[in-house]
Order: C-alpha cells, then structure tokens, then sequence
C-alpha cells in the first residue's frame, strides 16, 4: 500500500462556485439570467460575481462572516449565492414570510455583518433593525429594481453600486477545505426558536449533481424560479443552473399570469415548487392561461400532492417528479424517480405512485426507515411505520451555536429526521405521519408545539391542541382544538385568532377554531392527536369557509359562527411577493 502513488496536486475540494467559472468560459455567451428587459449572459454574471465579492472584502468582509439577504427572486439574489462564498463569507438568504421579530433574532443569532434588502421588503427590514441592539447592527445593502429603480434607501449603500465599483479581476476566496461552511439557512419555526443550519460547499456541490442527475436536467435548460431562493438555496437549483449552462428566468411574483407568460415567452422546460402552486396555475383564469406546447417538468416537495391533483396538473402540460427532503438535507434528499413499466398504469395508479417520496438521491450514501430503538430497519412491506434516517455528505453539518440540538439531532451514526414512514417491496419510501407533528402549508413548515404554547397563554384557555386539517388551496393548514375554562361563555373563534394574529406570523394561522367541552386523554392524561386528527379530516375548508353543519355533541357553541381567517401572507403568495 506504500507504494500507491500521492499526489496532493490532485486534491480539489468539492465546491459548487466552480459550475460558475465553468458555466462562464464554456457558455460565455449564452443567456444565464432573464428579468423583465434584464439579460444577463454567463460571461457577465461571472463579472457580476467577482465585483460584488470585491465589494465584500472592501467592506471588510472576511472568512466565515456571515451575509444575510432579504429578497425575491431577483437577480441579485442569484448573484449572491455565488458572490459571498466567492469572498469566502457564508450566505444567510431570509424567509420573507417572516415577520419583523423573527427576522431581527436571525441577524442577531448569525452575526450578520452585511444585510442586503430588497427594496420591497425595506419596511420589513426597518422594523426589523429597530428591534437590533446598536452593538449588532450590520452594514445595510439595498437592492433596487435593475428594471425600474424605485430609489428606496435604508442607508448609504446600494447593491449595483457595490457591483459598479468592484473589481473583476478579483482572485475568488480559494477554497481550502470542503467542509467548510458555504450557506447557514434557518429553519422555517418548528420549533420555538428557529435553528440555523449550516451546509457545507462539498455538501452543496454533491446535492447540486445528485438533483441535475436524478432529475435529468439535460445540458441548456430553461428554469424557472417559482420557488423562492431563501428555500433551502433553491433546492441546490442556484448552483445547478450554473452547472447545465441554463437560463435563470427569474419573477418577482409568482402569479399565474407570470409563470404562463414566462414559461410561453422563454419556452421554460424547469421548475420547482410546493403543491400550493398546482392550485395556482390551475385557477388561473382563461386571459391568464397560455397553452403549453413541450412539457415543462416539475420538481415537487411538501406535503404529498394528492393523485387527483397530480391528473389535473399534468393535463396541463406539467410533468410532476415528487421529492421529499428538509433543511437539514440541503433541500430534497428523496426523488421519487420514475421506473419505466409504470407507463402501462392507468393514470390514477401512476399519480400514486408519484406521491411517494421515492428513493435516495445519488449522493446520499443512505436512507432507511428504522425503529429508533432498536435501531433495526422496518419490513418492506408498505405497511410497517418507522422513523427515517439519512446518512451522507450532504446533510447538515450541524446547528449553529448550538451544540445540543446537534447532538440531539444524530443518532448511532444516522441523522433522524423526525418524519415517520413505510417502504414500499419496491424499496420506495413513503411517509405516514410526522413524528413532530409538522403541519406542511403551502410549502412552509408549521410547528403545532408553538401553536399551543400560544394557545395556552390566552387567559380563557384551559386546553389546547393545533393538527392538520386538508386545506383545498394550501394542502395543509393548521387546525386549533380549544377547551375553555369556566366562564368563558363569550370567547368565540374570532377572539382566540385575533390572539393569534398578535403573537405569529400570518402564514401560521390556524385556519380554524374547533371549541370542545374537554379535549380526547390516553390514560396518564396525554392528548390525543390521533383522534383530533380525524375529526380535522371532517373539517375540510370550503370556498364558503363555513364549518360542517353537523356538530360533534362535545362541541360548545360559543356565540357566532367561527370565521375563516385568510392572512396576509398567503395572500402574497397568490400575487407572490416572494415560496
């Protein structure tokens, strides 16, 4: 064995910021990035990059800093997937479904040195920046529409400037170790206090090939950005473009008329999204629609699409590959890839199937479904329900500042995700149930524990329990079960989701209020979440948003007819500032 040649010229590490100087000396020419009039070609997007980590270091930008960006889909946001690791800094992209709070306890939490905000959200960020101790508070960057400048400011600086005035034969931060960090991206709230998960750059480039090659990215594809950037860095998809030589389409809104116009206008063959966007393109109205003359194909996650859904859209001209991953994956970490016999199924068979959450994607050296204790893997028998675990190079490298949850988050060699599941004799998986009790709305994760904690600081509050409950436009939404204390004769479901409206975001609104004499106990007095489970399936919200005429005889009527709160936030997703 001594004599095996070693050869430490041969050793690159592993990082995604090579697909772009790749993309710019093999595609220089061809279009990477469409916004409104704005093209952008590879060759330039390349000097977009370099100048803007230029930038960086001239602000005094060093190695592991952390860079925050609160923005749409836009072109600076691609940028900077590139740009700030290129400075040898860690990108931090925010939610901005967020309200104002959260957002100010991520810039605290990561230390952001640099806080770039896109005009849109610049009252978000004000808000958010009050509630920052001046000690903390980092240098803010505002991004201006590159199509219409609206000459919105929050401070001296301002994103094409920066670009401007940097310098592009900047030397990239040379990548010494590929497990060092790449992106730090927070978890969307299950839990009370969202965790940052920080991915690494050989993580992000092995996730990036896994997804191009079990996707069948062909080279030159068109992709669409109908899923938000700040989600996971786009599923690895910022990356991946990059590395297929692609176009970056990018919208600002998701609406259906500019998804249409897009994928008609740039012939669009690409795109990801939650199911929520299903039910965006298919309530389109007729001056809105455009026919779809090549199948654009959709890389679906969330809660499983229902079969009848997945008809629906796919009759539309979409062809629908379902994926299952979390944060802590680095995005999709299961694809259900498709096995050719499955064509002679009947349709509704076939869409079936394609809820599954499938197999591993190529990079991921496991998966399984275990029981936790003994750590034994569950029969393939579709029926069997175990916890499932991963294992593999691009998972998490762990919890920011937080060694505990890390710890907590790993077991016997297996990081668990908290998901519970079947395997199918196919070796398919397939999950059951939420072991955390998740609740998946319109793509974003809803914890049920938080729920409660702020049910139960309501004074008339005696129990509660929030699960999930079919929601016809979002999959999922929350549903809360209260029981009042003594007394409380005049509280009604308006009053307990105005104090919801004061204590979350809008986007975790329960969607309904279910009132009970005294909520379903095991013996030693746990709740039981199964049973309120399928009387939530009974509930089911209509165009109407009334509640079923029929009442279980331990509902309490509390005065008036509860009322259907439809918040803010996925409002904005149908006219989508921002998924």
């Amino acid at each position: 064995m001594d004599r095996l040649p070693k050869c430490e010229a041969n050793y690159v590490p592993l990082t995604p910021l090579t697909f772009l100087k790749r993309a710019a000396m093999v595609y220089a020419k061809r279009t990477s990035v469409i916004y409104g009039r704005t093209r952008f070609t590879w060759r330039l997007t390349y000097d977009r990059c370099l100048r803007l980590a230029s930038s960086l270091r001239a602000l005094n930008i060093v190695k592991n800093d952390v860079v925050s960006v609160l923005a749409p889909n836009v072109p600076a946001m691609y940028e900077m997937h590139f740009a700030v690791p290129m400075a040898g800094a860690i990108l931090n992209t925010i939610n901005t479904r967020l309200d104002a709070k959260t957002v100010a306890n991520i810039l605290k939490h990561s230390e952001a040195k640099v806080f770039f905000v896109d005009y849109e959200y610049v009252p978000l960020a004000r808000e958010a920046l009050r509630l920052i101790a001046e000690s903390s508070m980092p240098l803010v960057v505002v991004i201006d529409d590159v199509d219409s400048p609206t000459k919105v400011r929050l401070g001296e600086l301002e994103y094409e400037q920066l670009v401007s005035s940097g310098d592009p034969r900047f030397v990239p931060n040379e990548v010494q170790d590929e497990w060092d960090p790449i992106a730090l991206n927070y978890t969307s709230g299950t839990t009370s206090a969202p965790k940052g998960v920080v991915y690494s750059h050989r993580g992000a480039y092995l996730s990036t090939l896994s997804l191009i090659l079990g996707w069948e990215m062909g080279s030159a594809p068109v992709y669409l950005w109908s899923l938000p950037m700040f989600h996971c860095n786009g599923w690895t998809f910022t990356w991946g473009v990059a590395a297929r030589g692609g176009t970056n389409v990018c919208i600002r809104n998701t609406t259906a008329q500019e998804m249409y116009a897009s994928i008609a206008l740039h012939k669009v063959t690409h795109m990801c999204c939650a199911p929520i966007v299903f039910n965006i393109l298919l309530e389109a109205k007729p001056n809105e629609r455009v026919a779809i003359a090549t199948p654009v194909e959709v890389l679906t996650g969330g809660a499983p699409p229902p079969a009848a859904l997945l008809e629906k859209i796919e009759r539309l001209g979409f062809h629908v590959v379902h994926a299952y991953g979390l944060t802590e994956a680095t995005g999709p970490a299961l694809v259900c890839e498709w096995q050719a016999q499955w064509n002679q199924l009947p349709r509704q068979e076939q869409a079936k199937i394609k809820a599954r959450q499938g197999i591993s994607i190529l990079t991921l050296a496991d998966v399984d479904v275990k029981d936790l204790e003994t750590m034994q893997s569950v029969p393939r028998d579709g029926i069997t329900m175990g916890e499932i675990v991963l294992r593999g190079s691009s998972i998490m490298k762990g919890y920011f500042k937080d060694e505990q949850a890390t710890s907590k988050a790993f077991h016997k060699g297996w990081f668990v995700t908290g998901d519970v599941g079947v395997i199918h004799p196919d070796g398919y998986l397939e999950i059951k149930d939420r072991s955390k009790d998740v609740i998946i709305s319109g793509g974003e994760n809803i914890s049920s524990v938080e729920l409660e904690a702020v049910l139960y600081r309501h004074p008339h509050v005696l129990e509660a329990a929030v699960v999930a409950m079919p929601h016809p436009r979002w999959g999922e939404s929350p549903c809360a079960f209260v029981a009042l204390k003594k007394d409380s004769s005049g509280i009604t479901e308006a009053d307990i989701l105005a104090h919801f409206r004061k204590n979350v975001a809008g986007y975790m609104m329960p969607k309904k209020v279910y009132f009970m004499e005294a909520l379903p106990k095991t013996a030693t007095g746990k709740i039981q979440k199964f049973e309120l489970r399928v009387l939530a399936k009974t509930l089911v919200v209509t165009e109407t948003n009334e509640l079923p005429k029929k009442k279980s005889s331990t509902q309490v009527n509390r005065g008036s007819q509860p009322t259907h709160y439809r918040d803010q936030h996925h409002e904005q997703i149908l006219a989508m500032s921002r998924l």
